[in-house]
């Protein structure tokens, strides 16, 4: 169609993400006939203020860059004093060439103990501290170490803000916090006030169109009393005004509601928790309650929630590009102790103190800054913003075309009397008045609310979305799911419970069933001592949980649900956790990450010597071992048959749909300094546990409605490849597909990739990297629109790639909801197809919404049209059309775009990446809709007086009114057949969409108050019974045309 081809060229350019400013820009410049552009605009990205935050980003790297030059400057002026200057300028050169990145500073302690000019404010002091909050943003902000060395370093800070590294804040009531809150500030960020009702008032008296024809009212005002007097002068005016503010204050609000609703989803998405120590209890709570001196404590995927100082941790790497936009990583430790607000953990695990909150930080301003930048507008409100101009354009041509012809009637007619240069006050008014029809046709054709219904239908379903456990951060991900042709799903937590126990065990060649509590205390009398205690060493060091003490005095387990399987394994064993820990010391850390798939550690042991343990994919440590523990816990090699024997536990464990992990150890003889890598082969095997996580309820009927939606669902896990297919034969996902692993994946050609692609169902084993090029390929090579699930950190790619990424709201690290747009809050698969649902509904409730008005549209340009070209009238007033307007707009938006979702959605097939939005079925019920319509209209404006018997001087203003009354019921009832655009029962489920049975029963209340009570102000007389029955009737038989129209086949 041409109108698709000019929508697709000039507005099909942005994209549901990543759309370049240049496009976002283009789009705007091509909607040049806007009526009122605060309204059209104001759910837009701001783009002025985007490029503020990005002048603010480079400030703060420029700044950042500069202080590194300061102090790597300031570090070679003490190495020359001491002698060492030119033993390590090939150091300071390399270290000033990577970009100053990863910087050590060590400041010597004769520059730490330099004089400062600090007091410490009265109010301060008198509230119990010693360090006020412009000195502490100063300190981390500007890294100053200097600063920091003065004040006794972080133990100092902590005793200055009266805190404990170890057991957090004190507080014994809430005025102790509430005078810190006083001293220091909150931890959010300054937001732009709500807007009150009046400034949507305000903003809905901008339209143009509405402003002329507020003009033309007090001009017709001012003639009309003049000539006429109060009050039968001012009725023509009045009415217009009446119709105006009626306009306004409906079309307000609509948008206040909608800005409420948008609100109260801006309040969902901020919510993060992070673990903390307060009053020496660990606990999670809101990033927005913590103040200057709690302890956070910080994993791999966390976002740092407040400026603060490091106090303890491993191998900590922080991305810092959202704050700085430098990409390369910064390693935190105690030498360079600094973490800055809003900066992300991209490795590692730490304690850190926090020292300054909310606007004191720089990602406090960033952030300020950054909301008002708003959302990406969506591909579905642009393409409407292009329709909405074609027809804007069309409209305008018409209404000018119109104005002509009815002035050049008035002109003919007074030429032909005489009187041309006469004019009396009733032909000002009647000019005036084909003035007023010509600007409400305007109003009329350039459908404003075409773009609004989008973010009306996108607010409702967002809404609804939440109840369903779906949050919703970007407005797109809601349209774009509802051409969703593929799911990529995680299976642990996703198609799971992520309840994990370990119920199998393989220690010393002993395998074991352990899921009852006998079986474990069974377990430990089988095991040699020495095997139990290198068992229970390895669970309770080399693992990223804790077992902690909660307000309740009872021990609670922290972590993932691996590790807290695990530590609830070596619990149910006899072992002590606390106990465990004091008895060596830590040395070194690797966390778990799903590209490398292991976890190790590096134990100091109190009799002297180093051990390490590792732990992970049972195939992968398995690998790693050449020796194995046997059933008397010697130490013996591991040959062939015991490899075999191992393997084939593993698989057996898989094959009943377990989780393997395996442990090993290794003693260090030659000793291990920190700086080193944990070493990556010569382990002795421990043993293999099997844990249990079950499918998740509804999962299986959940992938079944996906599969009668057309849409393909796959697993990608880093699991076993025989765990990964024994799910996924029960989930219903692996039917007449393949199941592959990771490197098997890597190693395939591009021609061998695109044979294979469509044939996955399981890709078991699978790196980041593996998950991104599988989404990139169903995208590019196959056009598909693909939904992504994540909630690791190194999921992020995939999500940024994938049309829809999913993070997992109790699972999902704060790195993988922030590359997300859709946050699923349960974790769970079945609410990922309600979302699939919901975005089908809102894509289809736009369509119906169009398809009404853009038949409104029609009808009412050519029926003023035709009329004002061959009799010269129009028949529908300038107060008739914006209620018709309104009609069509505000309230149609309100009906069709809030249609909640049914379960026959789910059995279309989806759209996709090529779906025309205004498809042939819509043309066709416009079409043909507008026909029958106009054919009514035709018919009453030349056989209505005849059909209704009408005579006498009113029968024009009868008649009219007739025509007014019919056409609006024509509307009413196709507004009843636009609630399916291809299924004839049209009634099915009315009843469930309260705001339709409600918007339809005002409309015509108001329509009957009108005609019967409002005729002096809206041009209309009261109708008899007969002539009611016949209008309602008219527009009735609208609804069996519709039904026809919907046999022929397109």
């Amino acid at each position: 169609m041409v109108v698709e081809k000019y929508l697709n060229e000039n507005f099909g350019e942005v994209k549901a993400k990543h759309s370049s400013e240049e496009v976002l820009q283009k789009w705007r410049n091509l909607c040049f006939l806007v009526k009122n552009p605060k309204r059209r605009f104001r759910f837009t990205a701001n783009l002025s203020k985007r490029h503020e935050a990005a002048a603010m980003r480079n400030t703060n790297r420029t700044n950042q860059e500069k202080l590194r030059i300061a102090v790597l400057v300031s570090k070679a002026a003490v190495q020359f004093t001491l002698g060492k200057f030119l033993r390590r300028s090939y150091q300071f050169r390399l270290c000033y060439l990577k970009r100053f990145s990863n910087l050590t500073i060590v400041m010597s302690a004769g520059a730490a103990g330099q004089p400062s000019d600090y007091k410490v404010p009265e109010e301060v002091k008198a509230a119990g501290f010693q360090i006020c909050g412009d000195e502490l943003g100063s300190l981390v902000e500007h890294h100053d170490l200097k600063k920091l060395n003065f004040h006794g370093g972080v133990v100092g800070i902590a005793e200055k803000l009266s805190t404990s590294t170890n057991n957090g804040l004190t507080t014994d009531s809430d005025s102790d916090l509430n005078h810190r809150q006083e001293i220091y500030g909150i931890n959010k960020f300054t937001e732009s006030e709500g807007r009150s009702f009046l400034v949507f008032v305000w903003e809905a008296l901008q339209d143009m169109t509405l402003m002329i024809l507020g003009v033309c009212a007090f001009v017709s005002l001012i003639v009309g009393i003049t000539m006429e007097g109060w009050p039968k002068g001012a009725h023509d005016g009045l009415g217009i005004v009446s119709s105006i503010l009626l306009v306004v204050f409906v079309t307000a609000t609509s948008d206040y509601r909608q800005s409420l609703q948008f609100k109260d989803l801006d309040k969902e998405k901020q919510k993060i928790a992070i673990q903390v120590t307060r009053n020496g209890y660990r606990q999670k709570m809101s990033i927005y309650d913590l103040l200057p001196g709690d302890i956070v404590h910080l994993a791999i995927g966390d976002q740092v929630p407040a400026d603060g100082l490091f106090i303890s941790g491993f191998s900590v790497l922080i991305d810092e590009s959202s704050l700085t936009g430098e990409s390369e990583p910064v390693m935190v430790s105690a030498e360079n102790p600094f973490l800055l607000s809003g900066t992300k953990v991209q490795d590692g695990s730490c304690k850190m103190m926090v020292t300054t909150v909310g606007m004191r930080t720089q990602w406090g301003k960033l952030m300020a800054t950054l909301s008002e930048g708003g959302d990406d507008e969506t591909p579905l409100q642009v393409k409407l913003n292009g329709v909405a101009t074609i027809i804007g354009k069309i409209g305008l041509f018409f209404a000018v075309v119109t104005f002509a012809v009815l002035v050049q009637g008035l002109l003919n007619r007074k030429w032909q009397e005489g009187s041309h240069w006469r004019w009396s006050g009733d032909e000002a008014l009647e000019m005036l008045e084909y003035f007023a029809v010509a600007v409400t046709i305007v109003v009329v054709a350039v459908p404003e609310g075409l773009p609004l219904a989008v973010t009306l239908s996108l607010a409702f379903a967002m809404k609804k979305m939440m109840n369903d456990k779906a949050l919703v951060r970007h407005l797109a991900a809601c349209e774009t799911m509802g051409s969703a042709t593929s799911i990529c799903s995680d299976k642990t937590g996703t198609l799971t419970t992520n309840h994990m126990t370990v119920v199998k065990s393989c220690i010393c060649f002993n395998v074991k069933e352990v899921s009852k509590p006998n079986d474990a205390s069974s377990l430990c009398f089988d095991l040699p001592d020495s095997a139990l205690k290198l068992l229970l060493q390895s669970i309770f060091n080399n693992t990223g949980g804790e077992v902690v003490v909660n307000k309740d005095g009872k021990s609670e387990i922290l972590g993932t649900p691996t590790d807290t399987a695990l530590l609830e394994f070596g619990l149910s064993l006899g072992g002590d956790f606390q106990s465990e820990r004091q008895a060596s010391k830590l040395v070194k850390v690797e966390p778990f990450n799903s590209v490398k798939k292991k976890m190790g550690v590096v134990l100091a042991l109190p009799g002297g010597g180093f051990r390490a343990h590792c732990k992970g994919a049972s195939e992968i440590i398995l690998a790693t071992c050449d020796k194995v523990i046997n059933v008397n816990g010697e130490i013996v090699p591991l040959d062939i048959s015991s490899i075999n024997l191992l393997t084939d536990t593993i698989n057996q464990f898989a094959s009943e749909a377990l989780r393997t992990l395996c442990l090993a150890y290794m003693e260090l003889e030659n000793g291990f300094s920190s700086d080193k890598p944990i070493p990556v082969s010569g382990y002795t095997c421990i043993g293999i546990v099997g844990i249990k996580d079950p499918v998740r309820p509804g999962v299986k009927e959940s992938v079944a409605v996906c599969r009668s939606a057309g849409i393909t669902v796959r697993m990608v896990t880093g699991d076993n490849i025989n765990t990964a297919k024994a799910i996924a034969r029960e989930c219903g996902i692996l039917t007449d597909g393949i199941a592959i692993e990771g490197p098997d994946f890597r190693e395939k050609s591009q021609e061998e990739l695109l044979e294979l692609i469509p044939k996955i169902q399981v890709m078991a084993r699978s790196s980041p990297l593996d998950k991104h090029t599988l989404v990139k390929h169903l995208r590019t090579s196959f056009g598909e629109v693909v939904a992504v699930t994540g909630d690791g950190t190194n999921d992020a790619p995939a999500l940024h790639e994938a049309d829809i990424g999913l993070a997992m709201g109790i699972a999902g690290t704060e790195v993988a909801k922030e590359s997300a747009d859709v946050i699923i809050l349960d974790d769970n698969f079945s609410t990922i197809v309600t979302v699939a649902k919901w975005g089908r509904s809102v894509y289809v409730n736009i369509q119906k919404f169009v398809q009404f008005q853009l038949t409104v549209n029609v009808v009412a340009l050519i029926v003023n049209f035709s009329s004002a070209c061959l009799t010269g009238t129009a028949p529908l007033t300038a107060v008739q059309l914006l209620w018709v307007n309104m009609i069509m707009d505000t309230l149609g938006a309100l009906a069709l775009a809030t249609e909640p979702p049914n379960n026959d959605l789910m059995k279309r097939s989806p759209v996709g990446r090529k779906g025309n939005f205004i498809s042939n079925v819509m043309w066709r019920n416009i079409l043909g809709q507008s026909v029958y319509q106009f054919l009514v209209i035709w018919l009453l404006q030349t056989k209505g007086e005849a059909i209704f018997l009408l005579e006498g001087p009113d029968s024009d203003l009868i008649l009219n009114t007739l025509i007014f009354n019919t056409f609006v019921f024509c509307q009413v009832f196709n507004e009843i057949s636009s609630r399916e655009m291809e299924e004839i029962n049209v009634f099915k489920g009315i009843l469930n969409n309260y705001v339709f049975v409600v918007v339809i029963g005002c409309t015509a209340l108001f329509q009957i108050i009108i005609v019967e009570f409002l005729g002096t102000f809206a041009n209309t007389s009261p109708l008899t019974l007969p002539q009611w029955f016949l209008s309602i009737v008219f527009g009735f038989l609208g609804m069996p045309v519709a039904a026809a129209l919907k046999m022929i086949p397109v």
